[in-house]
Parts: C-alpha cells; sequence; structure tokens
C-alpha cells in the first residue's frame, strides 16, 4: 500500500486557523520547505512500498522525510524529536501539516522502521534533494561542485570503551540468558565470581600491578570457557540451535581466541562491527567506530557526498569511491579533488580528476599559483567535519550494525546542508530587513 497523500488544498476548518495563516513565511524553515521538491520525493519513495500490501496506510512521504531531516539537524534523538514536533508550529509546517497539531504524528520506533525500509539508497536520495534545495536558494552553484575536498574521518559507535574485563564478563552474562531463555541447566553460571574477578582486575590496572590484573584476567576468561563448553555439551544431541543461542557462541568463542596483536578482534557485542581506528590525534589515540568518508564544494562549505568505509581501509584507495559518490550526487563531472597528505602513495585513478596532494612540485608557475590557491582551502573540509560532530550526529552513532553505519553517516550530510540553506536564508533576510530581522531560528522564536 502506497504511503498517504495529503490533500493539496483542502477544506478550511471554521473552527481552526490554518498554519500558514499564524506563522511568518519568512520563517527559514518555510522558506525551506519551499526549495524542498516534495513531489520528486513522493514519486521516488513510493518505489519502497508494495502496492497489493494491506493494513493501515503508511504516513504521508513528506511527514517522515521532513522528520529525518529535522532530526538531523537540530541534533535530536527520536523520542526528542516527536516531543518537539507537536510544540513547534514551523515544524509542523515544515512536515506538510495545514493545521496545528495536538498529538504525535507517529511514535519514535516508527522512524527506525523507516530508516530500515530506505536504506542506504533512499538516504542519498534525501541527501541528493538538500543539494537541489541548496542549488534552488543558490547556496551553491553547479560550477562549484566541479572542484572538491575529500577527506575521512572515523563515525564513532555507541559502545563503552573495550577492556578485556568487561567483554568477558559481559559475554558470560548473555550466555546464562540464552541458556535461562532456551531451558538449558548449566552446572555452574559463574555469574557472581565473574564480576568479582572482573572487579579485581580493574583495580589491579588501576594500581599497575600487572601481574595480578592478568592472573584474573585469565581466571574469567577460563571461566566463560567453561560456560561455553558446558552449553555445547548441553545441546549436542538438538537438531538445531535457536540463532540467538547461535550468535552468542559465535562471539563469545571469537572473543576467546582473539590476541592482543591480532586481527578481526572484538570491540563489543551489541555492535560487532565496530573497529579500532588510529588517526594519530593527540588527545584520542584510539577511536571505535568506523571510517567515513566526506566530500564537500571546493569553493562553497557544502556536503556533496558522505559514506561509510567498513574495514578500515587506506585512504588513497578509497578516492574513487568517493568521488563515484560525489558523481552520483550531483551528476556533475569532477576536475579536481583536493586531499591531505594521507592520500599520498598507491590510490586508484580517476578519469579526467586532478588530484593535488601537498607537496606536490610543479614547474608551471601559474599551476603552481592555483594548486597554492586551492590547498589553502583544504582545511575547510576540517570545519566542515567538526560541525558535523558537534552541532550535527556524526560524533556518535547509535543505528545498529553496518547498515546502520551507511544510513547514519548520509543522513547527518544531508542535516548538515540543511543548517547551511537556512543559515543563508536567516542572512539574507537580515541583509533585506536589518531593523526588522531580530530572529534566532535555532530557538525558534520570532520577533518583529
Amino acid at each position: 500500500m502506497k504511503p498517504q497523500t495529503p490533500d493539496d488544498a483542502p477544506q478550511d476548518d471554521l473552527f481552526r486557523h490554518r498554519l500558514d495563516n499564524i506563522i511568518s513565511l519568512k520563517h527559514p524553515l518555510v522558506r525551506l520547505a519551499q526549495r524542498i521538491d516534495w513531489e520528486a520525493m513522493n514519486r521516488l519513495f513510493g518505489e519502497y512500498y508494495e502496492e497489493t500490501a494491506v493494513g493501515q496506510p503508511p504516513k504521508p512521504t513528506r511527514l517522515m522525510a521532513g522528520l529525518l531531516y529535522l532530526k538531523h539537524t537540530f541534533a535530536l534523538s527520536d523520542e526528542a524529536l516527536i516531543a518537539r514536533w507537536v510544540e513547534n508550529a514551523y515544524w509542523q509546517y515544515f512536515c506538510g501539516e495545514t493545521y496545528f497539531q495536538h498529538e504525535p504524528p507517529i511514535h519514535p520506533t516508527s522512524l527506525t522502521r523507516y530508516r530500515q525500509r530506505l536504506g542506504q539508497a533512499g538516504c542519498e536520495e534525501l541527501l541528493q534533494l538538500t543539494i537541489e534545495a541548496g542549488v534552488a536558494e543558490r547556496v551553491i552553484d553547479q560550477r562549484d561542485m566541479a572542484e572538491v575536498l575529500v577527506d575521512t574521518t572515523v563515525m564513532e559507535k555507541a559502545i563503552t570503551y573495550p577492556t578485556d574485563s568487561k567483554l568477558y564478563l559481559k559475554s558470560l552474562q548473555r550466555l546464562n540468558q540464552q541458556a535461562k531463555a532456551h531451558g538449558i541447566k548449566l552446572r555452574q553460571s559463574y555469574t557472581r565470581t565473574a564480576k568479582h574477578l572482573a572487579i579485581k582486575a580493574g583495580r589491579y590496572a588501576h594500581a599497575r600491578q600487572y601481574r595480578r590484573m592478568r592472573k584474573a584476567l585469565k581466571q574469567l576468561k577460563g571461566r566463560l570457557g567453561r560456560v561455553v563448553r558446558d552449553i555445547e555439551r548441553k545441546t549436542t544431541d538438538w537438531e538445531t540451535l535457536p540463532d540467538s543461542l547461535v550468535h552468542e557462541l559465535t562471539l563469545a568463542k571469537r572473543l576467546l581466541a582473539q590476541q592482543p596483536k591480532g586481527k578481526n578482534k572484538l570491540y563489543s557485542l551489541h555492535a560487532p562491527e565496530a573497529e579500532c581506528i588510529s588517526k594519530g590525534k593527540a588527545h584520542k589515540r584510539y577511536e571505535f567506530g568506523v571510517k567515513v568518508g566526506v566530500v564537500a564544494s571546493l569553493r562553497t562549505p557544502f556536503i556533496l557526498a558522505a559514506h561509510s568505509l567498513p574495514g578500515n581501509p587506506y585512504d588513497g584507495h578509497t578516492l574513487a569511491w568517493s568521488l563515484a559518490h560525489t558523481r552520483l550526487n550531483t551528476g556533475v563531472p569532477i576536475k579536481t579533488a583536493v586531499v591531505d597528505k594521507g592520500y599520498r602513495g598507491p590510490r586508484a585513478a580517476w578519469p579526467g580528476a586532478e588530484v593535488v596532494i601537498p607537496g606536490q612540485r610543479s614547474k608551471d608557475a601559474a599551476h603552481r599559483q592555483r594548486r597554492r590557491k586551492q590547498l589553502r582551502r583544504r582545511s575547510v573540509i576540517e570545519a566542515l567535519i567538526g560541525h558535523m560532530k558537534t552541532d550535527g550526529l556524526l560524533d556518535r552513532n547509535w543505528l545498529k550494525g553496518s547498515t546502520g553505519d551507511a544510513i547514519h553517516v548520509v543522513l547527518c550530510a544531508a542535516g548538515q546542508n540543511l543548517r547551511l540553506i537556512l543559515r543563508a536564508i536567516e542572512a539574507f533576510f537580515a541583509h533585506r530587513f536589518p531593523s526588522l530581522w531580530k530572529h534566532d531560528w535555532r530557538s525558534m522564536t520570532l520577533q518583529w
């Protein structure tokens, strides 16, 4: 069943005022809503629904997509987004409502299912629509999309700092829960003694008594291995094992087999896809998450592409993939890509694009001067990534799995573009009406 399509010209209600009669039409969100092509969004996202499906009709596409836009523009959780949507008339107008609504439009969990329905491809289309809105608002010109800045950063996962004691204890507790859920009577659970050993290991490490710490870790690891073997003995005559139990046993065996200097290590039980990435930062040596690539325009600070890079690949090997995403989102051939020194060495060539790296030599004076100007603009992408982390939600990803990583980074890029468009609209009206315009769209207050 296709999503609901609200009436473009609904009948007026005698006892209620329309939103466009009680809000300021000069508000940045109102103008932004006029720049986004909602009709194209309805056509694109209609493919994600089945025509013959039965049940309650889905919510309008503009409502669901508008909620995702607002969430990543103002860096809110799903619950906080729905709570503030009920209080804000401008947000309701942006999502396509005609009259002020006093009840939440959806349950916060509906956003999770909607993201899963769209997937990475649908979120890429949301990002493309923000680029088209930026072109319509003249925030960025299509000519500026031929020269881009490329960089990588780390999007951390919502996990605690991994230590062996915490991982062993958590895995043992989860195995006990699975055994209890499936009626497996263990010889001994070791939950009490394992917790005591984990506390001792932490205290020994704090006191720098590393021999005692290693002894406590060895005992804790041994108790985890006993539980794993006990479950395997009790389930040898089972025809098939439950998927949840197989998953926990696989994680526990992977945890028991990993070595300090080994590869493909497990850093979190609820997010096994998390990787340990070192970017050479003085304040944070290691980050646990996934590497992401970000592409921005050279002349205008505007995000053109963003995607996750699982497996922690070398930056130079990701350049062609980043430029391909940019070409797909903008439709403009890439002429110049300015990168940092992390892209030196082997890298896949992109046809027709010049790669500018600091430290390159050139005999042509004009070419050297042009390259010097381009390299001066290279640090702009660092500020953009910083805003995506501080003003947006890129600093911590709460979505599940590698698919959640791919979806989250694209939506964070869309939110950054919308913030840039809103600031450009605010600057336009502040220049047009300097004596009347006293507006802070972040707090959603208007004073005329």
